[in-house]
């Protein structure tokens, strides 16, 4: 069990507008028709069909190895389009080409269960990496808008940290200022919370809920009940090879 995290959730950080969203007004940002995902040669997931709109809370939920990171996955190119029609902000996913992915993925950002931050650097060093490989030269600006970001999710005094200093809770909410660095329009989580304790979870789930709340579309692969139960969303099942919203 990781060690409980003791920053407060930061709801009030976030600039944008926070209120209740008016969805049948919202623009269509993920659209998938008849899909299918391959992986190994081997079909995942068959006629893959929904839609997702600006500013939802989603839910992905299913087994292990039931295809929710696949998915996810296609969402930004690492795993191609079998079939099917998929459309992802302004980029067809079936026809994307290399040199348009890393601008594809600028526009999301990925919360990984295992936080994949560079343990040889600090905090600021992991997120002043991510704004250099997505075209940021301006060192003042950066390190500005690092500071920025740390603030929102209640890190703003951790900046010159080794990730290895942090606990599990507040190496996740680096993960989650990372991902917001580019000011992406969808973010994805996959398992956000399941390398942690219940409360450190719970306050996880606070920040990707202000996150939503502030017009971001935010989409969550789980297998927590606990989360679906105390924080409504939109919910899709994955089971046998096909996705079904409930």
């Amino acid at each position: 069990m990781i060690n409980n995290c003791s920053t407060q959730t930061t709801s009030n950080h976030f600039k944008q507008p926070v209120g209740r969203l008016n969805y049948s007004n919202m623009a269509t940002l993920i659209k998938y028709s008849g899909v299918e995902i391959r992986q190994d040669e081997q079909t995942v997931l068959r006629d893959v069909t929904f839609e997702i709109g600006e500013g939802e809370w989603v839910y992905l939920l299913g087994r292990v190895g039931s295809g929710k990171t696949s998915l996810l996955k296609t969402f930004y190119a690492e795993l191609p389009i079998a079939a099917g029609q998929a459309h992802l902000l302004d980029y067809d996913l079936t026809a994307i080409k290399r040199k348009q992915v890393p601008y594809l993925r600028r526009k999301i950002g990925i919360v990984f269960q295992d936080f994949q931050l560079l343990f040889d650097r600090t905090v600021e060093e992991n997120l002043l990496f991510v704004l250099r490989a997505t075209g940021w030269r301006d060192k003042q600006m950066m390190r500005a808008h690092v500071q920025d970001v740390l603030e929102q999710v209640g890190m703003a005094t951790k900046a010159y940290k080794m990730p290895h200093q942090l606990s599990g809770g507040e190496q996740q909410r680096i993960v989650i200022a990372r991902a917001l660095l580019n000011s992406p329009s969808i973010v994805l989580a996959d398992e956000p919370t399941g390398n942690l304790d219940n409360q450190t979870g719970a306050e996880i789930m606070e920040l990707l809920k202000a996150i939503q709340q502030a017009g971001t579309t935010v989409v969550i692969a789980t297998h927590n009940p606990t989360w679906v139960r105390d924080y409504n969303g939109r919910k899709f099942r994955f089971a046998d090879g096909k996705v079904t919203e409930e």
